[in-house]
């Protein structure tokens, strides 16, 4: 197979889960009377000369606080001294509005190097702000039966990124992450990817759905405690996430793309007590990020494109921060293959 097959077969597979999984989220909101739909919204690298993507988002929505459904597919023909060929991704973060109905994050990427070589990302972890086991069984239940080889390890993968030192805490209940991985065979990889990408749809459409059916009960603690999960999910995002990082880094061209994984509120009382938590120079990183946010708390498309400057001087200035960013067992070198 071509190297030209390889990256087009990834791009066809984002662009299918991208659509399967915006048509079921609005059919999930308009069963409960929601009929506004996703926007979409289009970027260009450098004019188009070296990609780009586009991405679902909703807005004003009464069921989703915060959705976006990001596709992109970034290459370098005309830089062939670039080692890497080609990048391609699908990246969703969906945050509803019911406290009850857990979020999740799925991130699908296969990277094309020059030299011929390639392999894939696959992360899938479910963020709940009030916790049902029932919830984060059957997600992990989805992917075990999907990649029943591969699941411990992705399991055990998932918590080593996804934890937080600062706080002694993860972020979400259940964690899948495989990087740089390759079988050898390509078209396996690619139908796990596949698998792998159409299960976490599924599964989190149908976790969605009953939450929203059974779980319409929404207290003021509940409203607190979703707050308090999104302010931890901001923490994370933006001080130790290294794909968040990393693609802010590489280029400012999508930043509300890349920063739609932010929920619309944070408490900023709660940043401040963690501010003191952090060591140097993270704790610089963290007052400033504090200090771009309103006093309302709110994360509008403003706040999140102040937000993108913060991190991108921050790491700029202090580029040996960059270690302290997550990682499971294997850092994948995204910054070094741009460059």
């Amino acid at each position: 197979m071509s190297l030209v097959n390889r990256a087009g077969d990834a791009t066809q597979l984002v662009q299918q889960l991208q659509s399967e999984f915006v048509r079921g989220l609005e059919a999930v909101a308009s069963g409960v009377g929601e009929d506004r739909g996703f926007v979409r919204f289009d970027w260009l690298r450098d004019g188009g000369i070296h990609g780009g993507g586009n991405r679902y988002s909703t807005t004003g929505n009464s069921v989703f606080n915060r959705a976006s459904v990001n596709v992109s597919h970034i290459h370098y023909d005309d830089m062939p001294n670039k080692a890497l060929s080609s990048a391609t991704a699908i990246s969703t973060i969906i945050h509803p509005c019911n406290p009850h109905a857990p979020s999740v994050h799925m991130h699908i990427s296969w990277t094309e190097m020059r030299d011929g070589n390639g392999y894939w990302r696959l992360m899938a972890d479910l963020n709940p702000a009030i916790f049902y086991p029932e919830d984060a069984e059957a997600f992990e239940k989805s992917l075990a039966d999907t990649s029943p080889t591969n699941i411990n390890q992705a399991l055990e993968e998932g918590k080593k990124y996804f934890y937080i030192p600062t706080l002694d805490r993860h972020r979400g209940a259940t964690h899948f992450y495989l990087e740089k991985y390759q079988s050898g065979d390509f078209e396996a990889d690619l139908a796990l990817a596949r698998d792998i990408g159409k299960q976490v749809i599924a599964t989190y459409l149908r976790i969605f759905q009953q939450a929203l059916e059974n779980r319409a009960t929404i207290t003021e603690e509940d409203k607190h405690n979703q707050l308090d999960y999104h302010t931890l999910y901001f923490f994370q995002v933006l001080t130790l996430d290294r794909g968040t990082t990393s693609g802010l880094m590489v280029h400012d061209q999508n930043d509300q793309g890349i920063m739609g994984s932010l929920p619309s509120y944070v408490n900023k009382k709660i940043l401040l007590s963690w501010q003191s938590q952090m060591e140097h120079p993270q704790d610089e990183l963290l007052a400033a990020l504090i200090g771009s946010l309103p006093e309302t708390g709110e994360v509008n498309d403003e706040t999140r494109g102040q937000l993108a400057e913060v991190v991108r001087n921050h790491y700029g200035k202090h580029p040996e921060a960059l270690k302290l960013q997550a990682s499971g067992s294997v850092i994948p070198p995204t910054l070094k293959n741009h460059s």
